[in-house]
């Protein structure tokens, strides 16, 4: 999560949308960056679309600009969306994204380790293996 899979296209849209909520905001690109956090040529490039924020800075971005840390997800295509505007999140990563004893690394780390275990195929004979039936071999 810490590279966004995003196309440029997505990067600069973005980088367009924070630069909105930065001018609602009536933050300067200094004054953002530095409530932020990050770099102000950083900050410059995000907004320009040149460079992919990771999920740590989107969620520092969101609290600088005191919006939803999902709304700014879902721009990046960290979060579904559903029906055009409700965030959409499987209770795994909420509960992963909601426990207060976790870092955002730590958090970042076990949805990509979520997601990835999600994403393997099922085997082709069909048959899963779960925690509680482990395939033994010999039976």
């Amino acid at each position: 999560m810490a590279n966004l899979h995003l196309t440029p296209k997505h990067v600069a849209q973005l980088g367009a949308y924070i630069r909105e909520q930065r001018e609602s905001a009536q933050f300067s690109l200094r004054q953002l960056a530095q409530v932020a956090g990050v770099s102000n040529p950083y900050l410059s490039q995000i907004e320009r679309g040149l460079r992919k924020p990771s999920a740590e800075v989107l969620q520092q971005l969101a609290k600088a600009l005191q919006i939803s840390a999902e709304t700014l997800y879902v721009r990046a295509g960290l979060l579904d969306e559903a029906n055009g505007s409700t965030p959409v999140r499987l209770p795994v990563i909420s509960a992963i994204m909601d426990d207060p004893e976790l870092s955002l690394r730590q958090k970042q780390i076990l949805r990509e380790i979520y997601e990835s275990f999600r994403a393997e195929q099922v085997p082709r004979d069909g048959s899963s293996m779960t925690a509680d039936k482990p395939a033994v071999s010999g039976e």
